[in-house]
C-alpha cells in the first residue's frame, strides 16, 4: 500500500465511506505493517514538549531591571573605593529582591503539558480484523477505534458506526449535556458542537458504543490545534508592570544624568577630592533610587496571594493580582462557571396542568408547586425509562451516567421515592439519534408496560391520545408543541414521556409507533448558581461589565443570561454571526452584546482581543480546554479549580478553588486593595527618597557640610524601606473600594496628584532636615551630632508620612487611622529600636558616625514630625474639598 499523502480535510462534511477511501483503510482496520509505516510517517499520537526555563535562568531574570543595574554598578564602584559597608547594604537589597522573585514566580508555564495529559493512554482498535489494545501514542490515521461507555476518545475520529452513542464534549464546546452521535455528514461550516459524526480526542463516552476511523493524531487533533493556538498567544504584561518598567528607565537616566553633572560641578567648580565627592554622589544616587521598591512591590503582591487564597482564588502569577483589580470586563463561560454543570428538572407539564419543580443538583428533595398534581405516572416513567444511578457520598448527591437521566431520577424521587421499586426490565430500545427516543418494557405490580422518553416532536407524533383523570383522552398536538416551544424558550431542554401496553414480551419501534399515551413534558436546565447572581450584581455595581461566552445554544445562553442578571441578555451573537463580522464590525458589536453562543476557541480569543483593542481590561473565566487560549491572552485568566481541565488551570493566572463565580468578585476586591497598597507604597517611597536626595544635592550645590552621610542614608533606606514601606502591604480594604469605577488601562501610576505630593513632601523634608541641622550647628554641636539629629529627623518624618499615606481616599484624622494596625506599630517600634541602637550604642556609633542625641532635642524632632503631618493633612483636605 502506498504511503498516505494527506489527511482528509473537513472529515465531518464527508460521508464515512469517502473518509475510509481517502485514508486507504477499511472497517477491518489496518495491518500491523501498515500501522507501523504510518507511525513512522506521522509520528506518535502525542503533543510536542515545551521548553521551560530552569531555576537559574529564572533567578538571573530577576536582575533584569534598570534600577537594579544602576544599584549593582554603584555597589561595584563603592567596593572599588573601599567602602564595604555601603556596598554590602546595597547588594543585600538587590539579592533579597531576586530571592523573593524566584520564590513567588518560580513556576513556569505548563499549559501544553497539561493538554498532553488529556490524551488517552490506551485505545481499543481493530488491526487486521482482530481487536487489540494499543498505547494511545501508537494510533495512526486510518486506525479503527472501538468506543464503549467510560472510554476517553484517543484521537479525532470520523464515526462509521454509532449505537446509542453519546459523548461529553463540555471541555471543547461548553455544552453541559452529552451530545448524541451518529454517522451522517454535516455542513462544512458546522460549528464544533454540531459535528455529530465526529468524536474528538479527550472527550468522554457517556453511553452507547461506536466505531470510528482515526482522521488525525497528536498536534493535528482538535486538542492539538488548541494547544498550538495557546502556544502562539502573547501573554500580556499588566499596566502596573509596564508603568514601573517605564518609570524605572527614565528615573535611572535622570539619576545618572544628575550624578554626572554633580561630579563635574564638584570636580571642576568646587575642586573637591574626587574619592570623597564620588561617595557623596553615590549617597545621593542611592537616596534617589527607590532600591527597596521592587522588593516591597513583590512582597505586597505576595501578601495579596495569601489574601486571594483565603477567598479561594489561587494566584499563579504575581502581577495578575494587580490585573484582576483593574478589570472592566469579565468574559465568563457559562457551563460550570455561572451554572452548576448539573441538570435539574425545572418544569413539568401534564394534561392536568403545569408545575414548577424546586431543588438543587441531584438530591431528590424539593417542592413541587402547585401541590397536589397527578404526577405519579410521569415520575414512574422518568424512573423506569432510565439507565442512570444516583448516589450520595458525604451528603452530596451525584449521578453515574447521563446527567439528564440523573435529573429525571431526582425528579421521580421528589414525587415517588420508590418509583422504580418492584419493576423488572424485560426489553428495551436504546436511544439513538436516528429515532430520537428510548423505550423500555417493564413488568411490575401494574402489569407489563412500555415507557418511552424522547424529543417532544418525535414522541408526540407517536401518541394517539393523552393521559386524563378518567383514562385516555384525545390529544391536542398543536397545544403540546406550542407548550414545548414556550418552555424551551426559557432555556430548558425538553423531553416527552409516554406509556403503552405491549402486545408481547418484546418491543420494537414498529410495535409502539402511533400507539402511545402521552404522560407529559419535562423541562430540564443547568441552573445558575445563586451566588453567581449576587456576584454579577456586585461586579456591575463596581463598574465591571459581565459577558457570557459559551459553546451552548443561543436560547439556553439567553435564558441563563436573564436569570444571572446580565446587562443586555436579549441580544445574542453566535459563532456563525462572529464569522461574518470583520474586526471593525466586531469591535462595534462587542460593546453592546453580552451573550455569545456556539463559540469556538478562536471566537473566544478574538472577542477578548477585540475588547482589549478598545482599551478594556479583560478577565476571562473558563474551565475547558477550549478556554485555554483566551485565558492566556486575557489580562486576567481565571480557571475553575474543581471541574476545570488542567490545561485551563495552567493557562490561567488565577484558579478558583471552589469553582464559585462569587469568588471572582472577592478577587476583584482583593486586587483593588493590593493595587491601592502598591500605590501607597509608591506614594510613601518616592517622596521620602526625594527628600533624602534633595538634602544631599542642595548641600553639595551650596558647598555646605553634608547633613547626612552616605552610610547613614544607606541605613535609612534599608531599615525604613523594607519595614515601613512593607507595612503598607498589609493595609485592609478601604471603605467604598467596590463602589469605585475600574481604573483606565492608560491611567499612569505617577498621576498629577502623586507628582505634586512628591514635590511637596520633598520640599518639606528638605526644610525640616536642613532646619534641624542648622539648629544643631547653631547650638555649637559637633558635626557628627548635628548629622545624627538630621538623620533621626528624616526617620521621624518618614514615620509620620506613613500614617498619612495609609488613607489615600479619606481623612487620616480619625481614631481608626491613628490606631493603625499591628503591622504598622510593629514596624514603627522596630525602626525606632534600630534608630536608638545606632544613636546610643558605641559600637554602632563608630560604624555609622553618630552621637547620642539629648532628650530635649529628641522631643523637638518628634514635634517637627507632628507639624509636618499637620501640614500635609491640611493640604489633602483642601484638595479633597476642591474635588468634592
Amino acid at each position: 500500500m502506498a504511503p498516505l499523502s494527506t489527511l482528509p480535510a473537513d472529515p465531518h462534511a464527508a460521508p464515512a465511506e469517502e473518509v475510509l477511501a481517502h485514508l486507504q483503510a477499511d472497517a477491518a482496520g489496518l495491518t500491523e505493517a501498515e500501522a507501523a509505516a504510518r507511525l513512522a510517517q506521522f509520528g506518535p499520537n502525542r503533543l510536542p514538549e515545551v521548553a521551560q526555563r530552569g531555576w537559574l535562568m529564572r533567578f538571573l531574570a530577576q536582575f533584569h531591571n534598570v534600577l537594579i543595574y544602576v544599584l549593582i554598578g554603584a555597589a561595584a564602584l563603592t567596593i572599588g573605593l573601599g567602602h564595604y559597608v555601603d556596598a554590602g547594604v546595597i547588594l543585600a537589597v538587590v539579592l533579597a529582591n531576586a530571592v523573593i522573585g524566584v520564590v513567588q514566580e518560580g513556576k513556569a508555564e505548563q499549559a501544553m503539558g497539561a493538554i498532553r495529559q488529556m490524551l488517552a493512554p490506551h485505545a481499543a482498535v481493530l488491526r487486521g480484523g482482530r481487536r487489540l489494545t494499543v498505547a494511545g501514542e501508537a494510533l495512526v490515521p486510518g486506525d479503527v477505534v472501538l468506543l464503549e461507555p467510560g472510554d476517553k476518545v484517543p484521537a479525532d475520529l470520523r464515526l462509521i458506526e454509532a449505537n446509542g452513542l453519546a459523548l461529553q464534549e463540555a471541555m471543547l464546546t461548553g455544552e453541559s449535556v452529552p451530545v448524541d452521535k451518529g454517522t451522517d455528514a454535516v455542513a462544512v461550516d458546522a460549528p464544533l458542537g454540531d459535528r455529530r459524526g465526529m468524536a474528538y480526542s479527550g472527550t468522554l463516552v457517556t453511553k452507547g458504543t461506536g466505531r470510528g476511523i482515526v482522521t488525525s493524531t497528536g498536534a493535528a487533533t482538535e486538542i492539538g490545534r488548541i494547544g498550538g493556538l495557546l502556544a502562539g498567544v502573547e501573554t500580556l504584561t499588566t499596566p502596573l508592570v509596564r508603568q514601573m518598567d517605564h518609570f524605572a528607565r527614565w528615573l535611572s537616566l535622570l539619576i545618572l544624568l544628575i550624578s554626572g553633572l554633580l561630579l563635574a560641578f564638584g570636580t571642576f567648580v568646587q575642586h573637591r577630592d574626587f574619592a570623597e565627592l564620588f561617595m557623596i554622589v553615590v549617597g545621593m544616587a542611592v537616596a534617589a533610587i527607590p532600591e527597596g521598591l521592587p522588593a516591597v512591590m513583590t512582597i505586597t503582591l505576595a501578601i495579596g496571594v495569601q489574601g486571594m487564597a483565603r477567598r479561594n482564588a489561587i494566584v499563579r502569577r504575581l502581577p495578575a493580582i494587580e490585573a484582576i483589580g483593574a478589570v472592566s470586563v469579565i468574559c465568563t463561560d457559562k457551563t460550570g462557571t455561572l451554572t452548576r454543570n448539573e441538570m435539574t428538572v425545572a418544569t413539568v407539564a401534564v394534561p392536568g396542568g403545569r408545575y414548577a419543580v424546586a431543588g438543587e443538583g441531584y438530591a431528590p428533595d424539593g417542592a413541587i408547586t402547585p401541590a397536589g398534581g397527578r404526577l405519579g405516572d410521569l415520575a414512574r416513567a422518568a424512573a423506569l425509562c432510565n439507565d442512570a444511578e444516583l448516589h450520595c457520598k458525604a451528603g452530596i448527591w451525584g449521578v453515574e451516567g447521563d446527567p439528564m437521566e440523573g435529573a429525571l431520577l431526582a425528579f421521580a424521587g421528589k414525587v415517588l421515592p420508590e418509583a422504580a421499586s418492584g419493576w423488572a426490565r424485560l426489553d428495551e430500545i436504546p436511544f439513538d439519534s436516528r429515532h430520537r427516543f428510548m423505550a423500555v418494557l417493564n413488568r411490575g405490580e401494574d402489569g407489563v408496560l412500555v415507557h418511552v422518553k424522547g424529543a417532544p416532536e418525535r414522541v408526540l407524533n407517536m401518541c394517539r391520545d393523552q393521559s386524563g383523570a378518567e383514562g385516555p383522552e384525545p390529544i391536542d398536538r398543536a397545544h403540546w408543541h406550542a407548550l414545548a416551544e414556550e418552555i424551551a424558550g426559557q432555556g430548558q431542554r425538553m423531553l416527552a414521556l409516554a406509556v403503552c401496553t405491549p402486545a408481547g414480551d418484546s418491543i420494537d419501534e414498529h410495535h409502539i409507533e402511533g400507539g402511545l399515551t402521552l404522560l407529559g413534558l419535562v423541562g430540564l436546565i443547568d441552573p445558575p448558581r445563586p451566588e453567581a447572581i449576587a456576584a454579577v450584581a456586585e461586579c456591575r455595581a463596581a463598574g465591571i461589565r459581565v459577558k457570557m461566552i459559551t459553546g451552548d445554544h443561543a436560547g439556553t445562553a439567553a435564558a441563563i443570561a436573564r436569570m444571572i442578571g446580565l446587562e443586555n441578555p436579549a441580544r445574542v451573537l453566535t459563532g456563525a454571526d462572529l464569522e461574518a463580522l470583520d474586526d471593525a464590525a466586531l469591535g462595534a458589536a462587542v460593546r453592546e452584546t453580552d451573550v455569545f453562543a456556539r463559540t469556538s476557541p478562536e471566537h473566544k480569543l478574538r472577542l477578548v482581543m477585540a475588547l482589549q483593542a478598545q482599551g478594556q481590561s479583560v478577565a476571562m473565566t473558563g474551565d475547558g480546554v477550549n478556554d485555554a487560549p483566551a485565558l492566556k491572552r486575557a489580562d486576567a485568566g481565571i480557571a475553575m479549580g474543581l471541574k476545570g481541565s488542567e490545561a485551563a488551570k495552567e493557562a490561567a493566572d488565577l484558579v478558583l478553588a471552589d469553582d464559585n463565580f462569587a469568588s471572582i468578585a472577592a478577587a476583584v476586591r482583593e486586587g483593588r486593595t493590593v493595587y491601592d497598597n502598591i500605590k501607597k507604597v509608591i506614594s510613601w517611597t518616592l517622596p521620602t527618597n526625594g527628600g533624602e536626595s534633595m538634602t544631599v544635592i542642595v548641600a553639595l550645590l551650596l558647598g555646605l557640610s553634608m547633613p547626612v552621610t552616605a552610610v547613614q542614608i544607606l541605613w535609612i533606606n534599608l531599615i525604613t524601606g523594607i519595614t515601613l514601606g512593607l507595612a503598607l502591604a498589609f493595609e485592609p480594604t478601604e471603605p467604598g473600594t467596590m463602589r469605585r469605577p475600574p481604573r483606565q488601562r492608560s491611567e499612569p501610576i505617577l498621576s498629577g496628584a502623586l507628582v505634586w505630593h512628591v514635590v511637596l513632601v520633598s520640599a518639606l523634608f528638605l526644610a525640616a532636615v536642613f532646619g534641624m541641622f542648622a539648629y544643631a550647628m547653631d547650638r555649637g554641636y559637633p558635626l557628627a551630632l548635628a548629622q545624627t539629629i538630621a538623620m533621626n529627623t528624616l526617620v521621624v518624618l518618614e514615620i509620620f508620612h506613613l500614617f498619612f499615606v495609609r488613607n489615600l481616599h479619606g481623612t487620616s484624622l480619625t481614631w481608626a487611622a491613628a490606631r493603625g494596625t499591628r503591622v504598622i506599630w510593629a514596624t514603627v517600634l522596630g525602626v525606632t529600636a534600630g534608630q536608638f541602637a545606632i544613636t546610643y550604642i558605641p559600637l554602632l556609633q563608630r560604624v555609622f558616625g553618630t552621637q547620642a542625641v539629648p532628650l530635649a532635642d529628641g522631643i523637638l524632632i518628634v514635634a517637627v514630625g507632628a507639624a509636618f503631618f499637620a501640614l500635609i493633612e491640611i493640604e489633602k483636605q483642601i484638595r479633597l474639598g476642591l474635588r468634592g
